[in-house]
């Protein structure tokens, strides 16, 4: 079968999708794939004998070069003879199926990672986004949703693709992933110089609005006196970076937060850490917290789809609303003040984690391809 992997910038596939193209090369695919290229494409593509094609698309839906995508894009898909097109992203999810919707020959695979319409979404995104989604699903073969909520909706909507599927997210290496251990822990401190006795948060996301840091940075305003050794480690860079540096700058929590930037270290962050916290207002199926969950971490995340969906609250941690910084720095206290209690969140959510796996993911995919 001769596949066309389509992506609105080459970064996800990077991130996210080079196990799964490898899956089906392995199975004697021919993938091929077209997207923005703002990171320079994975070594592993090339090696595999994929042919990489470059479309202007960009992130923002009403820009104009997006007319010159759908264009270069429908010349190489009627060109290259696919038997099915996986589409992934939003704006490349809404520009091939208008690309493909009149192609009978050719399959299209679409996986949503996260819809921009959810329970206690604003008004405002379901009438954008929802009409263009239901309207386009009737072009869709196979719709993958990455969390149960999104499965739930478009049935519940009678959203008109011709199968949906549900795969448990992106899939995370577990065996790529370092647990945490005592020994690990307080080698990863002196590696990168924090000190043993500090109470360490961990956030690994792009700075950005939808991560909303910025409630982390005043729960820990908020508890810098009960707990005079925290600091809370950023991973990432984004277009918040400055604001949010000015805003821990003016709280005067310079002592008590990083900005680490762009991270390939991940994992050696999560070892040494004492706890996850993820901020955001809007969630697919986070790997950050899927990664957290695998190393062995007690997690606290706003109570939104996706983050809901992987800690369970009392369980394996705490779910807080999205604009509360209060009940936020309460749990980040409780977790600081019971160390046994964090202990147990972080082997739970271990043993939630294993269904997130790659192997199992790739296995789930299998089936989809397969059927």
């Amino acid at each position: 079968m001769k596949i066309l992997y389509v992506t609105t910038i080459s970064n996800t596939v990077n991130a996210f999708l080079i196990p799964h193209i490898k899956m089906l090369i392995e199975d004697d695919n021919q993938v091929d794939v077209a997207f923005s290229i703002k990171q320079e494409p994975a070594l592993t593509l090339k090696q595999s004998d994929c042919n990489i094609h470059n479309i202007d698309f960009n992130r923002s839906p009403l820009n104009l070069s997006n007319i010159k995508a759908y264009k270069q894009l429908k010349e190489l898909i009627k060109e290259g003879q696919y038997d099915l097109v996986h589409t992934h992203t939003p704006v490349a999810s809404v520009i091939t199926r208008l690309v493909c919707k009149n192609l009978r020959d050719i399959k299209v695979f679409y996986t949503a990672h996260g819809f921009h319409f959810f329970k206690n979404a604003s008004y405002k995104a379901w009438l954008l986004f929802y009409p263009i989604e239901k309207w386009l699903s009737k072009y869709t073969d196979t719709l993958i949703t990455i969390n149960k909520e999104d499965y739930e909706t478009v049935q519940e909507k009678n959203f008109k693709m011709k199968k949906v599927s549900h795969v448990h997210g992106v899939g995370v290496d577990l065996k790529q992933i370092e647990k945490q251990t005592v020994s690990q822990k307080k080698y990863y401190r002196e590696k990168y110089s924090y000190s043993e006795s500090s109470f360490i948060i961990f956030f690994a996301a792009e700075l950005n609005n939808n991560k909303h840091q910025d409630l982390l940075i005043h729960a820990v305003d908020k508890v810098k006196d009960i707990i005079p050794n925290i600091k809370v480690i950023f991973a990432g860079k984004g277009p918040l970076e400055k604001d949010y540096k000015n805003e821990v700058n003016a709280l005067g929590l310079g002592q008590y937060v990083d900005f680490l930037g762009y991270c390939e270290e991940v994992n050696d962050f999560l070892v040494l850490s004492d706890l996850v916290v993820a901020t955001s207002r809007r969630e697919g199926l986070p790997v950050n917290i899927l990664e957290a969950l695998a190393v062995g971490l007690p997690i606290i995340a706003t109570d939104v789809r996706g983050h809901n969906e992987l800690v369970k609250n009392g369980k394996n941690g705490f779910l807080v609303d999205v604009e509360d910084e209060k009940r936020l720095a309460g749990s980040i206290i409780e977790i600081y003040n019971d160390k046994k209690m964090a202990s147990k969140f972080g082997e739970a959510g271990q043993k939630i984690v294993k269904k997130y796996s790659l192997d199992n993911v790739l296995m789930e995919l299998r089936n989809v391809y397969g059927g």
